[in-house]
């Protein structure tokens, strides 16, 4: 059972850990021991209280929400809903019938709008003079 759990890419139960981890001393020895000492960081593991039970043993289409069989297959099931229905497709949704953020449907149709005007009154499309002349103030070359 051990294999084939590795063998498929699936986590291994906690009492496989690895070893703890080990501290050299990397000061000079001292007394007549004659080499660095050697200290565990961690005490030694101790038995648990209860067995631990791998859940793919106890439910073999183990989905990883929770350890009741039953309760696993409705937090699957609700997950994906809310994962698939609700977020992609009322996701996206919402987010195709936004407003025009940048109002370039806007724009669009009121340049057609106003090049239908301007050929309707015999007026070029653009005018040589984007503001009227007659209403800007110069100042007086005097003054430069």
């Amino acid at each position: 059972m051990l294999s084939r759990l590795s063998r498929f890419g699936l986590a291994l139960p906690r009492f496989f850990a690895v070893p703890p981890a080990r501290f050299v001393s990397q000061s000079k020895p001292s007394g007549s021991a004659g080499s660095t000492a050697v200290t565990e960081l961690y005490g030694p593991r101790q038995a648990p209280d209860h067995e631990e039970v791998n859940p793919y043993l106890k439910n073999p289409d183990y989905n990883g929400f929770s350890d009741d069989p039953e309760q696993d297959v409705w937090e699957m099931r609700l997950a994906f809903f809310m994962g698939i229905s609700v977020c992609l497709v009322i996701g996206s949704t919402f987010v195709h019938y936004l407003p025009d953020p940048k109002m370039q449907q806007w724009s669009r149709r009121e340049a057609e709008r106003l090049i239908v005007l301007r050929e309707k009154e015999g007026l070029p499309l653009i005018n040589e003079n984007y503001y009227d002349p007659s209403t800007i103030i110069l100042p007086d070359p005097e003054d430069e």
